[in-house]
């Protein structure tokens, strides 16, 4: 099968974002009067639920279940989670978070070779991608991507391969074609499910997870004077991810 398409995970894949989402939903907590603090141990575990409203009422459901017998929590977790959404994307805009290793240079390299698409698949919303990359990349950074697949486009969100078909079905493209960068477990899932050969770049969150069934398992993408660090797996003896790297990695998949 040729190589067609690379397809990017955002939280925690394209730059180091949950720590921002974190203190995003603390300050809407106490804003409200609420008494939630989300640590950062509490926060990796919620992590295991995507979707910041789903995550929201699995919190509650676990530490306060009384408040869910509200007659309104349905408009409330909405509200709360819309206003935390807001806050976010003017944290993000005030350029307080870079993209990873390796993501400004694979991308740009991308967007410019023949044959190659883009697709990003995420259960953050549109709005919180473009508080990301714009910044970062440009205006027109939209305009790379021939697919974009958000937690607005699905009802069922990560570890399930929804989100991922959805893309692949902008893309036009069978999943063997396809590659897959993520940072978690249940997005490794997700996309494996969907059929999708997937890299996985290790998180602050997600580095000390076990990755079964990814292709190979990196520190991050590297950069051509500071190599990635090879945890798990098979990276084509590249030091570096770059479009020859990728290939080299999704011939295996195809060999595998």
């Amino acid at each position: 099968m040729p190589f067609s398409a690379i397809i990017f995970d955002v939280d925690g894949t394209l730059a180091e974002t949950e720590e921002v989402h974190r203190s995003a939903f603390n300050e809407t907590f106490a804003r409200h009067g609420f008494e939630w603090s989300w640590s950062r141990e509490l926060y990796g575990e919620l992590l295991k639920v995507t979707g910041g409203k789903e995550r929201m009422r699995h919190y509650l459901q676990t530490t306060h279940p009384g408040v869910l017998d509200r007659p309104d929590i349905d408009g409330m977790i909405k509200a709360l989670h819309e206003e935390k959404t807001a806050l976010y994307q003017t944290m993000m805009s005030e350029g307080r978070v870079p993209l990873r290793p390796g993501i400004a240079r694979l991308l740009h390299e991308a967007k410019d070779a023949p044959g190659i698409k883009l697709a990003i698949s995420t259960t953050t919303s549109n709005g919180n991608v473009e508080a990301l990359l714009i910044p970062a990349l440009g205006a027109d950074v939209m305009d790379w991507f021939n697919a974009l697949a958000t937690g607005e486009d699905v009802t069922a969100k990560k570890p399930a391969p929804d989100l991922y078909l959805y893309a692949l079905s902008q893309l036009g493209l069978p999943p063997q074609e396809c590659l897959a960068i993520e940072d978690s477990v249940v997005g490794l899932r997700s996309a494996t499910a969907a059929g999708i050969p997937t890299l996985v770049t290790v998180s602050a969150y997600t580095r000390d997870n076990e990755y079964p069934g990814a292709l190979a398992v990196l520190s991050d993408l590297g950069e051509p004077d500071r190599p990635f660090e090879l945890i798990a797996g098979d990276a084509g003896g590249c030091a570096h991810v770059d479009l020859s790297c990728l290939e080299k990695i999704h011939a295996k998949a195809g060999r595998g």
